[in-house]
């Protein structure tokens, strides 16, 4: 079989079962006998193909990919084979494959392709463009000569499967975009594609798309061989398969015409014996024709030519200087917005920061609510009863001193009466909601999420006795009722307490009647609040005894098991009460303090009137940021507020290292060394933003005088010593302590000899 350029057919092959169906190399020709090779003839072999004039092919079947598929091969009788070829309707049909061969307008150049009958003249166009490098919406493609629209299918074209067609394309835009192959015909690799039917001995028949690529190399024929008898042909091998590639030998191998340049001379000068146009003896040139032909402008010579270029160039080297030199500004002054910008966020952030903290201090003082706002009202009134009595000491004497220091006593007497009331209203609303939050917990129900990801509820009748118990309890402390309603939650209250037998339930019993029998006597609410209050009070009793609300048991702070309270329970030294380690304040030592928090609030209020929000906040924020650095960090989780308050105070004396500034609200603790975790001999304390430009620095050795470094570390021996006592940061300290350096303050021991004893003291 053979094909032209511009025309191609569909052809068929009758090949023999044994038979090598193998392409040859440059159309080798058969040979005469069986068993001798065949020479290099010019006549065409049966089963080649080519396309295009003089052009090499090579015959196989195309691999699985896109554009390009491999038909499958059924085995179907001869005179099924073309009932086979009828389109047949579902999914089977659609996937079969078909030849389209498009033909390019003007230049008459073909391409062919494998393409599905389902899809759609779209993707078809798609793929097109990306082979010929235009855009698909130039792309028109017609059917004997009518255009084809893209959403039809070649299915609905009448295209049958493991057939061929033949389609027109052009451009709509032919002076942008003009259709042509970006390689020649002979050296094009874009494969052809042919349908092959081969027949058997048995009578069955196979349909195999077959591609047809031009190889990129030109293989030399070598031969082959036809048997006689069978007429099968056997080409060598060679002719089959890609040359053989030439092992690496690892080594650059340098020759002399890949490093040498091919110069050729040309002569410029004319010979003796040219002929001219010059009149001579025995030479007439005539001169009528001729005509003067003057230069225009002045004769440029070569250095002013230079000249110009010269100054072309720097003209032009102006040019791009200056719009580099924009550029540079151009990034400075974004460099420059953005800095100022930022600037002005975080003076907006700290600005912002420092109205809440005003306004929470303003809150906190108009309406307490916590211990630690009850310990700022006292704080503000201890710091004005120091002015006030200072006040009086430096302006007046004698009798009028006494007067005034009597009426500030009675004004700080009705100020302290009036912070109680707010206190214990405060400490009545907190009772009730830990009320409230007990019920609800031991009225919820169980969660859990199940194996697809569901959140699963459910009540136990624990759970559901607790509500019940729950809503009975709010009812009964419900006052804005009705007469009727109030008997009503009364009866019900007496229904479920006696259900078990016990002194607390016949006292509830019995307070009940009594309610029901003065609202008989017509006696008005208001007498009857003590009443109601003291059953309220018992039936909480009841609800938190576990033997009636089992759910209950497991919130209660008291655990029921007293061998649990064998292991938690401590002496506060101030009360001489045993209380759980929950009761007392937590500290960096291996146990509780001494005192538990009732009397180490009763003596603040009673003496110095601290207000340890302030440190409360420090040690917040420094360990928000050691988190945000260092996962791992332990030392900071360590401390506690005490802890923290002697490192302020006594070490830092509550202010800031660089501009002594006393705020504390405005105070950090942030990491001296930046890459070294924080501890406290690794640390410093200063404002807000001094602590944002010392975290910039790399190299505070570099950034800092020796004095204020000195200074720093003499600091950092101090924290050291006193922190070296507790067994839990002593473990964090380093080995041995950096030397030190230049005239650094160190601290000795010093012997010192008195008439009684000798006692040490450090002295730096």
């Amino acid at each position: 079989m053979s094909e032209q350029t511009g025309k191609e057919e569909q052809v068929e092959e009758n090949i023999q079962p044994d038979a090598a169906e193998q392409p040859g190399g440059d159309d080798p020709e058969p040979g005469g006998d069986d068993g001798e090779p065949r020479g290099d003839g010019h006549e065409e072999q049966p089963g080649r193909s080519t396309t295009g004039a003089g052009a090499d092919h090579q015959v196989r079947e195309p691999p699985g990919g896109e554009g390009v598929r491999s038909s499958t091969a059924t085995d179907v009788p001869a005179e099924e084979a073309e009932a086979e070829a009828e389109p047949r309707g579902g999914e089977g049909v659609g996937s079969s494959t078909a030849t389209v061969k498009v033909v390019l307008v003007p230049g008459g150049h073909v391409m062919t392709v494998a393409f599905a009958i389902g899809l759609r003249v779209q993707q078809l166009k798609l793929h097109l463009a990306a082979e010929l490098r235009v855009p698909a919406e130039v792309l028109q493609i017609s059917l004997d000569g009518r255009v084809v629209e893209e959403q039809q299918s070649l299915m609905e074209l009448g295209v049958q499967p493991q057939g061929s067609t033949r389609m027109e394309m052009s451009s709509t835009d032919p002076t942008a975009h003009p259709l042509r192959p970006l390689r020649p015909p002979e050296r094009d690799n874009v494969p052809d594609v042919i349908t092959v039917r081969v027949q058997t001995d048995e009578g069955v028949s196979r349909e195999v798309v077959v591609e047809i690529e031009r190889p990129p190399q030109h293989k030399a024929f070598l031969g082959g061989y036809r048997h006689r008898l069978t007429e099968v042909e056997y080409h060598h091998a060679a002719a089959q398969t890609p040359p053989k590639r030439r092992p690496d030998r690892e080594l650059v191998v340098f020759s002399r015409d890949s490093q040498t340049v091919h110069v050729r001379s040309r002569a410029q000068q004319c010979p003796v014996d040219v002929a001219t146009q010059m009149a001579a003896v025995g030479c007439y040139v005539s001169c009528t024709s001729d005509r003067p032909v003057t230069a225009h402008g002045a004769y440029v010579t070569a250095e002013e030519r230079h000249g110009a270029r010269l100054r072309a160039v720097i003209r032009l080297q102006a040019f791009a200087r200056r719009w580099l030199a924009r550029q540079e500004v151009e990034r400075l002054r974004r460099d420059r917005d953005q800095r100022l910008a930022w600037l002005q966020l975080q003076e907006r952030r700290r600005r912002w920061e420092k109205e809440e903290q005003l306004k929470d201090r303003r809150l906190r003082r108009t309406n307490p609510q916590r211990r630690k706002d009850f310990h700022l009202l006292y704080h503000a009134l201890e710091t004005w009863r120091c002015e006030e009595e200072q006040r009086v000491t430096r302006c007046l004497q004698g009798a009028d001193m006494k007067a005034s220091l009597c009426s500030l006593m009675d004004q700080q007497t009705q100020l302290i009466s009036g912070i109680e009331r707010h206190r214990g209203a405060a400490r009545d609303d907190g009772r009730e909601r830990a009320v409230s939050r007990l019920l609800d917990k031991s009225a919820a129900p169980r969660w859990w999420r199940a194996a697809d990801g569901r959140m699963v509820e459910m009540d136990s009748e624990h759970t559901i006795r607790a509500r019940e118990l729950r809503d009975l309890y709010k009812d009964i402390s419900c006052s804005s009722v009705s007469q009727e309603q109030r008997l009503h939650v009364l009866l019900t209250l007496k229904h479920t307490v006696k259900e078990h037998e016990c002194q607390l339930t016949r006292d509830v019993v019995g307070l009940i009647d009594r309610e029901v029998d003065l609202m008989t006597r017509g006696v008005k609410a208001a007498s009857l609040e003590g009443l109601r209050k003291r059953i309220s009070t018992l039936f909480l009793q009841y609800i938190k005894t576990p033997a009636f609300n089992p759910e209950v048991a497991k919130l209660l702070k008291v655990p029921q098991n007293a061998s649990q309270l064998k292991s938690d329970m401590f002496l506060c030294v101030a009360c001489r009460r045993y209380l759980l380690s929950s009761d007392f304040s937590p500290t960096a030592g291996t146990g509780p303090s001494g005192r538990c928090r009732d009397c180490t609030d009763l003596d603040n209020v009673a003496r110095c009137r601290e207000d340890f929000s302030r440190y409360e906040n420090i040690l917040r924020r420094l360990r928000a940021d050691e988190q945000r650095l260092n996962e791992e960090a332990k030392i900071p989780f360590l401390l506690q507020v005490e802890d923290l308050r002697y490192l302020v105070e006594a070490v830092w004396a509550s202010r800031s290292a660089l501009q002594a500034s006393s705020d504390l609200y405005d105070l950090v603790l942030v990491r001296w060394e930046r890459r070294t975790d924080w501890s406290p001999w690794n640390c410093i304390l200063l404002s807000k933003e001094e602590a944002a430009a010392h975290l910039e620095v790399e190299d505070v050795h570099k950034a800092y005088e020796a004095t204020f470094i000195r200074r720093i570390q003499h600091k950092h021996v101090l924290a050291r010593r006193h922190f070296s006592q507790i067994p839990v940061m002593a473990e964090h300290l380093d080995p041995r302590p950096p030397p030190p350096q230049g005239d650094q303050l160190v601290s000795k021991t010093v012997t010192v000899v008195t008439g009684r004893r000798t006692s040490h003291s450090s002295a730096p």
